[in-house]
């Protein structure tokens, strides 16, 4: 299924081609100002995300009011939010392993933002495009597990210790399955490339009353999609899955001890992880940033991208309302007995399908 396709232009490609000066000196500064972008892209959706859209979802699943005094439609409350938890004291507890303690907080929303450098976007953002950029986001967003144990050992809390271990047997019992998963889009696509992944599944797949649909992944094999989409929740840790830092089971796990600027440190990549479990999902099985019918391509790609990761985001906050908590020894259960072996016959039936078709 592997096609040849015509690959866009990078992002920090474009910047420096609109810069009064050439060489390395516009590749480097491109390159900064394209990461710049993205970034701030990437913590103006969290900053909606976290303190607002997240009240309001949870409010309207519950039958309640949510946030609706500060500002208008009580967005103000981002603000508030930042004010109120930047200002509070940070607490460093005695005895506490302090270079690990300060470095455990700074690694989750980076290993996020580093997963995005390779995510295409649509409309031409990209950051980078290398030919193994799928194997790229995946081991960029596993940085994450290196932080909460750290996060954990480090607080001097023996149920921090005990809730950073919880975090790191969980992601590993999700994320084998997550990635083995997405090996299944490699096999028909034959690439790791992520703009090439996208670039195959605007092809054609069914056309209905004009209406031509795209050969998107979820299409082609909805189950894989489903999947996916499972261990993407236990990843993220949403509902059933949220045990890692579910505080009626181990106080709030890894984070106890964390208070002030590290809170939001954990908080906000917290959701920017949520963000790049949906730009993967949407990279393999959506059609990263095109319409899902060819008619609507006239619309900019960056707002199909948008609104994929918004959706997601979306289906993580349902299930964290409608969806009750799994015990910790069901959830690990279910990740090594039920979606590893799930995942790897989904692989296996999708190499026979990829060789009889090919």
């Amino acid at each position: 299924m592997a096609a040849a396709v015509t690959l866009q232009q990078m992002l920090p490609e474009t910047i420096a081609d609109l810069l009064p000066f050439g060489g390395l000196a516009a590749d480097v500064v491109g390159a900064l100002i394209g990461a710049f972008l993205v970034a701030n892209f990437l913590l103006i959706n969290t900053a909606v995300a976290g303190p607002w859209a997240k009240r309001k979802i949870t409010a309207a699943f519950t039958d309640r009011i949510a946030v609706n005094r500060i500002g208008p439609f009580g967005l103000f409350v981002i603000v508030a939010d930042a004010v109120r938890l930047l200002s509070k004291e940070l607490i460093i507890p005695e005895g506490a392993d302090r270079p690990a303690f300060d470095i455990g907080p700074l690694l989750i929303p980076f290993s996020a933002l580093l997963g995005f450098a390779v995510i295409p976007m649509g409309s031409g953002i990209q950051l980078a495009d290398p030919e193994t950029g799928l194997a790229f986001a995946f081991a960029a967003s596993s940085i994450a597990s290196l932080g909460l144990v750290m996060m954990g050992y480090a607080s001097n809390n023996k149920y921090s210790l005990l809730g950073g271990l919880r975090a790191v047997a969980s992601n590993i019992a999700y994320e084998i399955p997550l990635i083995v998963t997405a090996l299944s889009v490699v096999l028909f696509t034959g690439t790791l490339q992520t703009s090439q992944i996208v670039a195959q599944q605007t092809e054609p797949f069914v056309a209905l009353g004009g209406l031509t649909i795209p050969t998107w992944f979820a299409f082609v094999n909805p189950f894989a999609f489903a999947l996916f989409t499972a261990a993407n929740l236990a990843e993220v840790g949403r509902n059933p899955f949220d045990v890692p830092e579910a505080p009626t089971e181990i106080v709030a796990g890894f984070q106890t001890e964390y208070s002030s600027v590290y809170f939001v440190l954990i908080y906000l990549g917290e959701f920017i992880h949520i963000f790049l479990g949906g730009a993967l999902a949407a990279t393999l099985f959506l059609g990263g940033g095109s319409a899902p019918i060819a008619a609507l391509n006239v619309i900019p790609g960056i707002v199909w991208f948008t609104a994929k990761i918004w959706a997601f985001f979306l289906f993580t906050q349902w299930a964290r309302s409608a969806i009750p908590r799994l015990r910790v020894d069901q959830f690990i259960e279910i990740g090594w007995k039920g979606m590893l072996v799930l995942a790897f016959a989904n692989l296996v039936l999708t190499a026979i399908l990829v060789g009889v078709l090919a």
